[in-house]
């Protein structure tokens, strides 16, 4: 699997992007001035050295993969929930087998059509953490990346549990690298965040607006686990996924391409294939 990358502010001054000849339409401020909608490679002058300061692979194999359901008002009313607004953050898990990395093929699963994107702004884990508390919660986070929290939808509605339909193989996609924590406003709040489907919006929502804010929720994550680097967090989906479209709805199916798009932090790109 290719690899995404974490940069520093240091690192991205003197990055040097070698892509291909389709840029992407990510902010500006990102890691390459000019990323592809698939691959990249990018390097600094010192990298004859081995990595620059500042710069480490993110891998394609992230550490705990821990995510929040029903973090935006307007998604938890345009779904089963809307009844039940949250008091706490809703918390479950991902195996990393099931994320694939920046340019990699989200998989449509044998055994379902349902399977939904869900755009999500990702923090990562730079320093061990537990006990945090709001005050304090911002010490651990080492940056940010787009997520795609992809989800069978079939199979998370079969149980009262979701963990089946959020763990299909390569369901779900994250990167395309890390922007440090320097780069954004505290907790990444006031970013425009979108999800497309072959170009069209589908999601458009502002990370402002979500309900338990990135502080708050290291503080309650923190309480019960603990938090090592390389962990990775969705931090939930605003609304217009496509199980909720009215009157058909709308699934990621073989031949789309899905991109992720957040204010600052980048554009994530996955095309969709058949498993």
């Amino acid at each position: 699997m290719a690899d995404c990358i974490w940069a520093s502010s240091r690192a991205r001054r003197s990055s040097i992007c070698k892509a291909s000849t389709t840029p992407s339409r990510a902010t500006s401020g990102r890691f390459c001035g000019k990323a592809t909608a698939t691959s990249q490679t990018c390097e600094t002058a010192s990298s004859a050295r081995g990595l620059p300061p500042g710069v480490r692979s993110m891998g394609s194999r992230p550490g705990k993969v821990i995510c929040l359901g029903l973090n935006y008002l307007e998604h938890v009313k345009e779904g089963s929930q809307r009844d039940n607004i949250p008091r706490f953050p809703t918390i479950f898990m991902r195996g990393n087998s099931s994320l694939v990395p920046h340019g990699q093929p989200i998989l449509r699963p044998k055994a379902s059509e349902t399977l939904d994107y869900e755009a999500e702004l990702i923090f990562i884990v730079g320093k061990r953490a537990k006990h945090l508390s709001v005050d304090n919660a911002y010490t651990c986070v080492a940056g940010y990346a787009c997520g795609n929290e992809g989800s069978v939808r079939e199979y998370q509605r079969k149980t009262t549990q979701w963990d089946m339909g959020k763990n299909f193989d390569r369901t779900g996609g994250f990167g395309p690298w890390m922007v440090t924590a320097d780069e954004l406003p505290p907790g990444a709040k006031g970013l425009n965040i979108q999800s497309r489907l072959n170009g069209e919006v589908m999601q458009s929502d502002n990370t402002s607006n979500m309900m338990f804010p990135i502080a708050q929720t290291i503080a309650y994550i923190t309480q019960g686990l603990t938090l090592e680097p390389g962990d990775i967090v969705f931090t939930g989906t605003p609304s217009g996924v496509g199980h909720a479209r009215k009157p058909n709805p709308v699934w990621m199916k073989p031949g789309d391409t899905c991109e992720i798009d957040i204010e600052g932090v980048g554009v994530l790109v996955n095309p969709i294939a058949a498993e």
